[in-house]
């Protein structure tokens, strides 16, 4: 059984894990602890993490999207929007997304559950590039301002990336690739997305993944190919366990066979339409024709067709 027929099969049971909030809560902060401790036992050889961060790089000015220095260089030369992004690059990965998990979980299993594997999945994906492909920021490759630490005294986060202070251990700096902070900010996008018709707390959620793609680059601490990476991994979870997703393919692939039927069959009206037009006006100049040559020549009058006797000339005796 496929991991999305088994979250459909339990929405269909109803089951909910009991509905305990508790036990959410502790499941959710252990794959939390797994994932962070799990992080830690990554290759820490630089030299390596750098060479794939060069070939990232390389890359990104074959394609023209290498526009790290600018962005970052913008946040160095303004502090009064550096430091609002510091938080929200320390922050907001993980506020919003508890919140939107907890809105889900009130919501109801149907919204919840496939959300949360979802999540689930992407970062049992993410930490295996993680250990797989250790790759440096751009903060760690020389040439950019890591514009966290140019504001460490102005936030709880020290020198090592976005840690608190004294706990900088505890992280992996070269976990850079994929973005799961984009990937998460995405995951909120397309969960509000698909849970709501508000279309105030959609736009919320589509300026909350923009803006962390934004600082998360600016800031120094990722690739613009790590925040598409990490985008495409989100899909790639979303597509493996939540129905919504794969419906909503199934949809979107429905309309649009149905806009070309229809414009097949406007065409096709179009057509006959004018056809029709065309036959009727030839048969019309045909039939007229027609009448014309097979009319016969009118008589012409009696008196017409007698000869015209001259005038008689009188001779007076």
């Amino acid at each position: 059984m496929s991991v999305r027929s088994s979250v459909q099969t339990t929405i269909a049971r109803g089951s909910f894990l009991g509905r305990r909030g508790v036990r959410e809560i502790v499941l959710i902060g252990v794959l939390y602890v797994f994932y962070c401790i799990t992080r830690t036992f990554a290759d820490g050889d630089l030299g390596p993490a750098q060479d794939r961060a060069g070939d990232l790089f390389s890359l990104e000015k074959v394609i023209h999207l290498d526009w790290e220095h600018s962005i970052n260089n913008w946040f160095v030369a303004n502090s009064w929007a550096a430091v609002p992004a510091d938080y929200w690059y320390a922050a907001a990965h993980y506020v919003v997304t508890l919140f939107v998990l907890v809105w889900l979980y009130r919501k109801g299993a149907a919204h919840y559950v496939p959300a949360r594997w979802a999540l689930v999945v992407s970062c049992l994906l993410g930490l295996a590039c993680y250990l797989l492909l250790p790759t440096a920021p751009p903060r760690l490759t020389g040439g950019y301002v890591d514009v966290l630490s140019l504001h460490a005294a102005d936030g709880w986060w020290s020198t090592d990336a976005s840690a608190p202070k004294g706990m900088g251990q505890l992280t992996n700096e070269l976990a850079a690739f994929p973005s799961l902070h984009a990937g998460w900010a995405l995951w909120v996008a397309l969960v509000v997305r698909r849970t709501t018709r508000n279309y105030w707390a959609r736009g919320l959620a589509w300026l909350h993944m923009v803006i962390t793609a934004v600082v998360v680059i600016g800031t120094g601490n990722h690739w613009i190919l790590d925040v598409a990476a990490g985008w495409a991994l989100v899909i790639v979870a979303m597509w493996l366990v939540d129905p919504w997703f794969a419906d909503s393919r199934q949809q979107v692939s429905a309309r649009r066979i149905e806009f070309h039927r229809r414009l097949a069959g406007a065409s096709y009206v179009t057509g006959t339409i004018e056809h029709e037009q065309i036959t009727h006006e030839q048969i019309t100049h045909e039939q007229i024709l027609s009448e014309s040559a097979s009319r016969e020549p009118i008589a012409p009058d009696v008196a017409d067709t007698l000869p015209v006797e001259p005038p008689r000339r009188r001779f007076d005796c």
